[in-house]
């Protein structure tokens, strides 16, 4: 896996925003612009937990990741093959890290700016969620259960299936991306740091509370486009 193959991939994947366009500026992760003050998912998510959130951990994965390219770089150069494959995983996770939390500040939205509005019934994600679980509360409960099951740390998402069009739902691990088949609509952060200063260990109410919050515009958008 060279070094561009390595940014290809990533830019594949990586969310391309029009309110926060240099996700990846020349090869290089930077942070997205929020479309909100950290405070404004309150009381739903705290402003210091999303302040924490954004400036230490989103901002380490991006720091992180363009270490590692740099270091890659190097060790390409040098055809030192085993430092190679040491930094693929470190590019990996912290690329993964960037482009899940990414894809997470454009899922949310305060609910002055419509905010846990559910999806129409009849737009396509509403046909959608409406055939493949039979209704939002229906595929809310679906993602909580997985969340619940989430050993560790990791996400679950809502996506879409490029093969066949259906709508499912998944975890992934760690800071590992969606890829594959699959297209984000909507992630949640299963991640102690996204939810432990306000809701501690009760993980199950930070799951409850956040679809409070869910931006469903920006999902029908990824669902359409």
């Amino acid at each position: 896996m060279s070094l561009s193959i390595a940014r290809n991939c990533l830019r594949r994947t990586a969310p391309r925003f029009s309110t926060a366009s240099a996700v990846f500026a020349r090869g290089k992760a930077t942070l997205p612009e929020l479309d909100y003050d950290f405070g404004a998912l309150e009381p739903y998510i705290s402003g210091q937990i999303n302040e924490l959130h954004y400036t230490k951990h989103h901002n380490t994965y991006v720091n992180s990741y363009n270490t590692a390219i740099e270091k890659l770089e190097a060790a390409q150069k040098n055809n030192d093959i085993k430092a190679q494959i040491e930094l693929y995983s470190l590019i990996n996770f912290h690329g993964g890290g960037h482009i899940n939390h990414s894809l997470f500040w454009k899922n949310l939205a305060p609910q002055s700016q419509g905010g846990g509005e559910p999806p129409a019934a009849n737009s396509p994600l509403g046909t959608a969620i409406n055939s493949h679980f039979g209704s939002l509360d229906n595929l809310i409960s679906n993602m909580n259960t997985k969340l619940a099951g989430i050993q560790g740390s990791g996400w679950a998402w809502i996506v879409k299936n490029k093969e066949n069009g259906a709508l499912e739902t998944i975890t992934k691990a760690n800071q590992d991306p969606v890829t594959g088949p699959y297209i984000p609509i909507v992630g949640i952060d299963a991640w102690e740091h996204a939810y432990y200063l306000q809701y501690k260990n009760v993980k199950a109410d930070y799951f409850k509370a956040i679809w409070n919050v869910v931006n469903w515009k920006e999902a029908e958008r990824r669902f359409s486009q």
